[in-house]
This record gives C-alpha cells, structure tokens and sequence, in this order.
C-alpha cells in the first residue's frame, strides 16, 4: 500500500518518474527551413537530411519541417523573415548575405577557385569562422558551408567557348552588385532575377542565358528553354544553412549543440551529393539535348584577366586583407598540387 506522502509527491510530480519523457516532449519545438530548390536537389536533400539529424540528436524536441521549391519567398525574402523571426531556418547561397555583410563578397569573386579542394580551404577555416562570427549582429547564426557549386554557363542564341562569346548577351545576374559588374565585365548585359523568376525568362526570351551549378539547371529543367551548356566554371556557389537568432537564444544549450553537430554531419554528405548531381546532370542533360562544351582553360584564363578589376573594385568592400588572405589561401592549396 502507497504511503500517503509518497502519493501526495508523485501527484505533484515531485518524484521520478516513467513519465519524464512526455516533460522532454512538452518542450518539443517545430521550426519551418525553407529552400529555394526541388526537394530532389542537392540542397533539398541536404535540407532533408539535416531536419533527420536534428530530429534525431535533440531526441525530437526540435522537429523541423522543409518546405521547398521557394514555397515561403525567395532567398532575400526569407533571409530577412529569418532576421523577424517569422522562420527558423533557411539555407541561401552566401551571395544574399552580401547586402548586409560586404565581407562575404569574396566567396563569389568570379573564377577565384578552379576546384571544391580551394573552396573548403577557405569556408571550412579561420577565414570561414571569421565571416560566420559576423552574423549574429545581423540576427542570423551560421552553422555550416554546404555546396552549390561551380556555376557554368547556359544560353540560347550560341555556346560559350570564349570571353568574346557573352558580348551582348542578356544574362541573368545574381540580385548582387558583385555579380552584376562581373557579368558586365565578361561583356554581357545583366539581369538580375531571383531563382523562381529565371525559367520564364529564358522561355520568354527576357534573357539569353544564367549561370547555375548544372545540378540546379537539371533541377529546374533549364535544359527545355536553353540549348547551350558551356562548362566555364564562372564562379563557385557556398550554400549557408542560417538560423533566427530570436529562435536560436530560446533553444537549449544541448538543443543548439546538437543542431551545430547536424549541420557540420550533413556537410560532407551534402557536399558529395551535390558533386555527384552535377556528374549526373551533365551528362543527363547532353542525353536530353543540350549541347555541352568544356571551356579551354586557357580560355578561362582569359576570362579571369577580364573581371580581374572587378576584384579590385570589391576588395575596398570585403576589405583589401581579407582579399589577400583568401587569394594566398587558394595559392597554398594549388601549390600542393
């Protein structure tokens, strides 16, 4: 027979019980991660992926919920509801960051990396750690550096196979003022359009070509309104999982460690799924019908001299060091080639 003390204290919940996980669960919290791209892409998968291990480290008491192919805004749009608090999580490419934090303009510097090794060097670092620390300020916290990557070229009128090929071209920019001047740079009329706007554009005829990873212009289905793919390696694509730091401060310190831990887990799957995407998309696309086409690197070479001022003008914004640091960073790793 229960002591009437012991009744009175299991009542208030003064003692241990079985049903302490039901008070874990009491806390449990939901957060909506919103993504730019089909949920068959490299970054919907990440995204996928993440939510699992979330749900899984913090013993369900953070439960994420993906919504994807842009279903809450575009990447400027919900990075700034992610600074409201109006979503938890979002994972942009580190360009939309360049409004608000100039320094990050250096991942985007057009032709800076010639391979994925230059680029972790750099984003996986002190340098990386350094441009992530200067998001809490802005009311963002950065958790890791998944993979976009390399951006080629795809067109409608002629392929690239020179810097003398995107003369007078109307091409898609990145709603970025870096991307905008390198475009004009290369001798192309930029557009700047957010992701959802750019399939339209290209079957209206509003523009004449983009440049996305080929795994994104598979996603989209590029490939129906372009008859071009020209691998040009125009520019590397860091995808940044970002969290509202409104609700970050409310999680718990256990809470946020494991969600830092999944995302620095996914990145490695993440990055090995994107670059197996975009083996596969290229040579899905040519089965398709695009005609695809290596630039020489001598040509990209050429191509590098001409925006070369472009990375002089910006250096003054992401800041001359910072430039410096990042260019003898890649040097190191293509010397220990």
């Amino acid at each position: 027979m229960i002591n009437k003390r012991r009744f009175i204290a299991l009542a208030l919940g003064l003692v241990a019980t079985a049903t302490l996980p039901i008070a874990a669960h009491a806390q449990a919290v939901t957060a909506k991660f919103s993504v730019t791209l089909p949920e068959k892409s490299h970054q919907g998968q990440g995204a996928a992926r993440f939510a699992e291990l979330v749900g899984q480290k913090t013993r369900g008491n953070v439960q994420i919920k993906v919504f994807f192919n842009a279903a809450l805004g575009n990447d400027v749009q919900v990075t700034s509801a992610l600074q409201g608090g109006t979503i938890e999580f979002v994972v942009p490419q580190t360009s939309t960051l360049t409004g608000m934090i100039k320094d990050f303009e250096v991942i985007d510097y057009p032709f800076l990396f010639e391979s994925e090794k230059e680029a972790e060097a750099v984003l996986d670092g002190p340098i990386g750690k350094r441009l992530l620390e200067k998001l809490p300020a802005k009311g963002l916290i950065g958790l890791a550096y998944w993979e976009n990557g390399f951006f080629n070229a795809t067109t409608s009128k002629l392929p690239i196979t020179r810097v003398e090929d995107f003369s007078g071209l109307k091409f898609r920019a990145i709603q970025a003022p870096l991307s905008l001047e390198s475009i004009k740079a290369l001798g192309a009329n930029p557009v700047p359009l957010p992701v959802p706007e750019v399939y339209a554009a290209l079957e209206m005829r509003t523009i004449d070509g983009q440049a996305t990873p080929t795994a994104v212009t598979a996603a989209l289905k590029f490939n129906e309104v372009q008859k071009y793919l020209s691998v040009v390696k125009l520019s590397y694509g860091a995808f940044l999982p970002l969290v509202s730091k409104k609700f970050w401060d409310k999680l718990r310190a256990e809470d946020q460690k494991a969600i830092q831990e999944a995302a620095i887990e996914t990145r490695a799957w993440q990055r090995q799924v994107a670059r197996d995407a975009a083996r596969n998309a290229q040579a899905d696309l040519a089965k398709k019908g695009m005609q695809v086409n290596e630039v020489s690197s001598a040509e990209i070479a050429r191509m590098r001299e001409r925006v070369k001022p472009v990375w002089d003008r910006f250096a003054s914004e992401a800041g001359p060091e910072l430039v410096k640091e990042v260019i003898a960073e890649v040097d190191k790793v293509r010397r220990a080639k």
